[in-house]
């Protein structure tokens, strides 16, 4: 397989495949929560989820899908005058709901113009029968991935987060959706505390197992007024380096297969609300070094297995 930056199978790749243009994420908070904090599965969410469940940079929940989608389309045509629009169902737990409320949200959204596919983010442990059956619904409408959380295959730190299912659930969740003909994309965190290099690359490992399409790396953040964040003041636990993180990702990259979707390599919070790790506020500079690091060894995504 041939990428169109050298080295990696790129979302902006795989999108102009697809779509024939450049084609953007809209990010939206559409008023969701998570069996994590209202009670179902636990208090407070998982420990490095911030108040606006990791969608930090998604529209205003006090706005419409429409509203939403239309402030941020009106930014983004300025420099993509011709680009076309993925609805991105990013913050807290976007299939947590009845058929009916997620009917009518996704609708929403889908009604906007040029809007060619839908993102929706959410948790393993929330994909039952009544949700599967909207999504497929919806797959048959649009082109439609689910991405889900699975941060860890190490069941103790998957406990230490506060992550409120098992690995078992991850699997079954990407088996269904895989069944259903509906790609699935899999978060890892990279850098957790107490992780080894193994247990990192065993995560990757895990999620591919399972049948993945796609994949999301980024580096652990530690945001103020999460649980984490308590935690780093009281005893503050090793931030990965610039490089240590970079040569992660070289290695990782290296065993994951070329037709896997890279959605993401490096990922930065708020400014003002971001403690560590402070080099990832620079993206574009993490992004030239994995590339730098990658190309001065003839490296490229699957080159091991």
């Amino acid at each position: 397989m041939t990428f169109e930056n050298g080295i990696y199978y790129s979302l902006s790749d795989f999108l102009k495949q697809k779509f024939g243009t450049k084609t953007v994420k809209l990010s939206i908070d559409a008023g969701f929560t998570c069996p994590n904090r209202d009670g179902l599965k636990g208090i407070g969410g998982c420990i490095f989820c911030g108040g606006k469940g990791s969608g930090d940079f998604a529209g205003d929940r006090v706005l419409s899908i429409k509203e939403q989608i239309e402030s941020q389309k009106e930014l983004i045509s300025k420099k993509w005058p011709s680009a076309k629009y993925i609805a991105y169902f990013q913050a807290f737990s976007n299939t947590y709901a009845s058929a009916e409320i997620l009917t009518h949200k996704y609708s929403e959204a889908l009604l906007c113009s040029d809007i060619v596919a839908l993102a929706i983010a959410t948790r393993p442990d929330c994909i039952e029968n009544e949700v599967l059956d909207v999504l497929k619904s919806f797959a048959e409408k649009t082109y439609l991935w689910v991405e889900l959380g699975l941060q860890t295959s190490n069941e103790e730190t998957g406990r230490f987060l506060n992550r409120g299912y098992t690995n078992a659930d991850f699997k079954k969740a990407v088996n269904i959706l895989n069944t259903a003909g509906i790609d699935t994309v899999a978060h890892i965190i990279v850098g957790l505390p107490g992780e080894s290099r193994e247990d990192i690359i065993n995560s990757v490992k895990f999620a591919l197992s399972c049948g993945i399409n796609g994949i999301k790396l980024h580096m652990l953040h530690v945001i103020k007024d999460t649980a984490l964040y308590e935690i780093y003041k009281d005893k503050p636990f090793n931030i990965m380096t610039l490089d240590e993180y970079t040569d992660t990702i070289v290695e990782i990259l290296r065993i994951i297969p070329p037709d896997i979707v890279i959605h993401r390599l490096t990922g930065d919070g708020p400014k003002d609300i971001t403690v560590a790790p402070i080099w990832s506020f620079n993206k574009r500079n993490v992004l030239n070094l994995i590339g730098k690091k990658m190309r001065a060894e003839g490296f490229k995504q699957g080159d091991l297995t």
